[in-house]
This record gives structure tokens, C-alpha cells and sequence, in this order.
């Protein structure tokens, strides 16, 4: 009997965040996918990353996509939308995206395991599951399905994936929203479970205003949610711990398409893969 299907759905779609985010990672920490941006002449990291990332929306305002990506500070997207755009079409930085993205999976996975049956099969499954949840209140989620799935695995993996990656984040939104979270407090939350003290020296916001982080910091004290120190409460912890199950819970519902053996199948591929890209950090 598999023992995948007597696992509750919010461990299936937690095992499967872990498994699946090593292949997207390379997008942002390998050096393929920056120089194929680069080399259609988005100027810098964050040119590409907002206009690569946004792309599958169309060519849309900043507000919008500050308002789906949800967790960057007032000003930051518009630094880079709609001027990132200007020469470059979103469809062009959609194909940078995914050529090197694969291109990145394939050096670090080497030829063997790039071109094997198994990771075909994991790339077939993880598609089947990426394109059959529903897209009501799911933005970016809903971007990514108006592209076409790529028919080489290795890309088709990265893109279905990719396409997981956003489903879960549009609902890791929601359930930000639910706690009354806004997107730099989520930062400061994350880096206090990742043990990161002070918080405000987390990589994704220690470049804000002092005056900003300072802001954000008394709000959390005032809520309860961190102590003097800036430290976890056990309110703070527990407020943490809701928002990541409701996390795994809202991004359950596409492995729904797949049936136990599927997911036992899946899970067994997907091993041997995100091992080796783990082992690298997906660099």
C-alpha cells in the first residue's frame, strides 16, 4: 500500500515545496538566467528580475506588480517597471527566463540525470499537477498558465515548477493578508525563524530606511508579536506557525490531480534531482 496518500494534504504540499524549490532557485542564484536577461539588455539584476518575473502579467503598471509580488517596499518596484520594459517586450524576458533557468538545471545536473527517463517522468507529473488548480484569486498563478509549457523536460520541469512556486505564493499572500502581515513584517518574521537576529539584517530588507525598519519593528512589539530585543513571543512564533500552515493548506490543491501512485512516483523522481541541486545550492 503507498504511504503517500495517508499523509494529510498539507504535508504533501509541504514535502513538495521542498522538493520543488531547489529547480526554481536557479532562476535567482544561478548565473544563466541573469546573463540571458543581460544579454537582452535588461541593465541590472533587479531590471531582469522584476521584468522576467511580472511578464507572464503583460505590460503592466508598477502598482500592479507591486500589489502581486506583495513583499518589496513603496518604490522599489517602480525603479524597474515600466522602464525595464521599454526596449524589451515581456514575452522576450519570459524566453530569457526559461532558456536560462534550464540551462542552469542542465549544467548542474549533469547529462546523466538531465536526460534521464526519470526526470521526464518528473517533469510530466509535476505539469499534470501545475496546470490543473483553479486560478480564481491566484494572480501570478494565473500569469504563469497563459504561457505555453515547454516540451523539452528539463524546461518543462523548471517551468511547471515555477508555475507551483507562484500558486503557493499567491496563497502564502492570503494568508498574510489573513494575519494582517504586510510584506516587509513578513521579512522580519521570516528572519527570526531563520534565526537572524537583529532582524533588520535580513538581505531583503537590511537596505531599507532605518526609520522605515524601526516603524515596522514598534508595530510588531505593539501587536505582541516580538519582544524588546526584537525576538520571537510565543504569540509571534505561534502567528508564524498559522501562516505557514494556511500556507500548506491553500497549496495543496493541485497534487489533488495526481493519484497516490502518481505522488509516490513524483516524489521518488524528484529525490536524486533536488539532491544534487541542494548539494550546490542551485548555483
Amino acid at each position: 500500500m503507498s504511504t503517500t496518500h495517508l499523509q494529510p494534504t498539507t504535508h504533501i504540499a509541504r514535502r513538495m515545496f521542498e522538493l520543488l524549490e531547489p529547480i526554481c532557485l536557479v532562476t535567482f542564484m544561478a548565473d544563466e538566467c541573469n546573463e540571458e536577461l543581460a544579454a537582452l539588455g535588461h541593465r541590472t539584476y533587479w531590471d531582469g528580475y522584476f521584468a522576467s518575473r511580472a511578464a507572464p502579467l503583460g505590460q503592466v503598471p508598477a502598482h500592479v506588480v507591486h500589489a502581486a509580488f506583495y513583499n518589496f517596499a513603496d518604490g522599489e518596484v517602480a525603479r524597474h517597471i515600466p522602464s525595464a520594459w521599454e526596449t524589451i517586450s515581456p514575452a522576450a524576458s519570459v524566453a530569457a527566463r526559461e532558456r536560462g533557468s534550464a540551462a542552469s538545471l542542465r549544467r548542474i545536473l549533469g547529462e546523466e540525470l538531465a536526460g534521464s527517463p526519470g526526470l521526464a517522468r518528473a517533469a510530466d507529473l509535476t505539469t499534470k499537477a501545475a496546470i490543473s488548480a483553479p486560478t480564481e484569486g491566484r494572480v501570478m498563478y494565473a500569469g504563469m498558465r497563459t504561457l505555453d509549457v515547454p516540451g523539452d523536460p528539463v524546461a518543462r520541469l523548471w517551468h511547471s515548477a515555477t508555475m507551483l512556486r507562484e500558486h503557493r505564493g499567491d496563497g502564502h499572500i492570503a494568508a498574510l493578508l489573513g494575519a494582517h502581515i504586510g510584506g516587509t513584517e513578513a521579512h522580519v518574521l521570516s528572519a527570526l525563524e531563520m534565526n537572524i537576529h537583529p532582524p533588520e539584517s535580513f538581505g531583503r530588507i537590511h537596505h531599507l530606511p532605518k526609520e522605515r525598519l524601526a516603524t515596522v519593528m514598534d508595530g510588531l512589539r505593539e501587536r505582541g508579536l516580538i519582544d524588546a530585543d526584537g525576538h520571537f513571543t510565543n504569540t509571534g512564533r505561534a502567528t508564524k506557525q498559522r501562516i505557514e500552515a494556511l500556507t500548506d493548506e491553500l497549496a495543496a490543491p493541485p497534487y489533488d490531480a495526481l493519484s497516490p501512485a502518481e505522488l509516490d512516483e513524483l516524489i521518488t523522481e524528484l529525490q536524486p534531482i533536488t539532491a544534487a541541486l541542494v548539494a550546490t545550492d542551485s548555483q
